[in-house]
């Protein structure tokens, strides 16, 4: 959410301060403890019959359970009926399909994991089409061991393309912050959660993390000199690079399309305004409008002429969108008097960002072409929603049962999901981009 660094927590009165007592309160990932509550609503599922593949009980890691727990996460796969199957196939020839048409399978996955001389795993793997008789997927992948999580994730980003006609995300990262005690720490994990690395780690806050389009760099802001400043992180190499650090309030970066820019907030000429810099800080920022109001929390467009931000200028923090070279803003939220933190769809035709009713703040959903509005969250206190890449998915952090979880929503509302574990403090998520 924009008003919760230390820096900023009086720009719009006591509203932020209750912002930030929460923002200091989620819960992080530990990976052995790591649980998954999905619910959807009205939403028919395609039944596919995921069978264990063969000899991966050998394996450090079986790839079946990753595969099917990937497109379970979306709410649009069950597990259909498996049970009964002896002995189980691993090829096309070696299935009954009058039996998998009996239990309603739309799809048979099946599969085998072979050790290699050289240490490495040969995963093939076979989608079949019940009602069509055809292998609509055949692949034969090599792996090390250590990478057999991240071969399952393309193993479901596969079958998903091929059922539904659109990307997969399984093998894309998420980013978290998370406060340890003392220690702030900036974490990459998959996007199931697992996996996860500490980037960078500090006994000062880190906030407002951001993936470069191609997901090589993040963006992020540090307070590791007692002042906020803006960072650029090689994520491959651990290389950094202050790219803002000017008098006052440096923050809020959001990247260009094509990487070379960020837009970012400077109060460097008095009160926070937004300037666009480039991405190695070696030019004099731009700023993009001169008005009286607190403008901050800029995110481009897909297509990269315009920018979307949060301003007060109208009496209360709204959304508004202006042209990327300057111009008219043009206000895009109506409904309530507080409206932060905007994210675009992929594709920019839809705005999510946090609303706030009474004491609760919600993830709100905006069709740009109709305006019309819909609730996406249901908990008191959520913040820093962000889309996944493919759209489907909204990643946001709230609260449940007294502790901090991380969330997912679907686009449409109806899948609904909550990462819960035991320790730690987490806040500000964000979804990588398409690897």
């Amino acid at each position: 959410m924009i008003f919760n660094t230390p820096q900023r927590l009086s720009l719009f009165g006591a509203i932020p301060v209750i912002v930030f007592a929460f923002w200091m309160a989620y819960s992080s990932f530990v990976r052995a403890e790591l649980s998954l509550e999905i619910t959807t609503e009205g939403l028919k599922q395609i039944p596919l019959a995921m069978l264990p593949f063969a000899n991966e009980r050998d394996l450090t890691t079986a790839v079946s359970p990753i595969v099917i727990a990937d497109l379970q996460r979306t709410g649009l796969f069950r597990q259909a009926d498996v049970s009964g199957v002896n002995p189980i196939p691993t090829e096309t020839s070696q299935l009954k399909l009058a039996e998998w048409r009996a239990k309603q399978a739309t799809a048979v996955l099946m599969g085998s994991a072979t050790i290699e001389h050289d240490g490495k795993i040969k995963i093939r793997y076979v989608l079949v089409d019940v009602a069509t008789e055809q292998e609509k997927l055949i692949e034969v992948i090599s792996v090390a061991p250590s990478q057999l999580r991240g071969a399952a994730h393309r193993i479901a980003d596969a079958v998903y393309e091929k059922l539904t006609g659109e990307k997969g995300v399984f093998s894309t990262k998420i980013s978290y912050i998370v406060k340890d005690g003392p220690s702030y720490q900036l974490r990459v994990a998959d996007a199931d959660a697992y996996n996860e690395r500490t980037i960078l780690s500090s006994k000062e806050p880190i906030i407002s993390p951001k993936w470069s389009p191609d997901g090589s760099r993040m963006a992020y802001v540090t307070f590791e000199l007692k002042r906020p400043l803006v960072v650029v992180q090689n994520l491959s190499t651990g290389a950094r690079k202050v790219v803002a650090n000017f008098r006052g309030n440096n923050s809020a970066p959001a990247w260009s399309p094509d990487g070379k820019r960020l837009a970012v907030t400077l109060s460097r000429d008095g009160i926070a305004q937004i300037y666009t810099i480039d991405a190695e800080g070696l030019e004099q920022p731009r700023r993009l409008m001169t008005t009286r109001a607190i403008d901050t929390e800029a995110v481009f467009t897909p297509d990269g002429k315009s920018i979307l931000f949060t301003s007060d200028r109208g009496g209360s923090p709204q959304i508004y969108k202006i042209p990327v070279e300057g111009g008219t803003a043009q206000r895009l939220t109506f409904t309530g008097n507080y409206n932060v933190s905007p994210r675009l769809s992929p594709d920019g035709k839809k705005l999510v960002f946090i609303q706030q009713n009474g004491s609760a703040f919600r993830v709100m959903l905006q069709d740009l072409d109709t305006n019309q509005l819909q609730n996406m969250s249901d908990n008191a206190l959520d913040e820093s929603p962000s889309f996944s890449p493919n759209g489907r998915m909204i990643l946001y952090a709230s609260r449940a049962n007294g502790k901090g979880v991380l969330a997912l929503v679907s686009a449409d509302g109806r899948v609904r999901q909550k990462f819960s574990t035991q320790a730690g403090d987490v806040y500000e998520p964000a979804w990588g981009p398409l690897q």
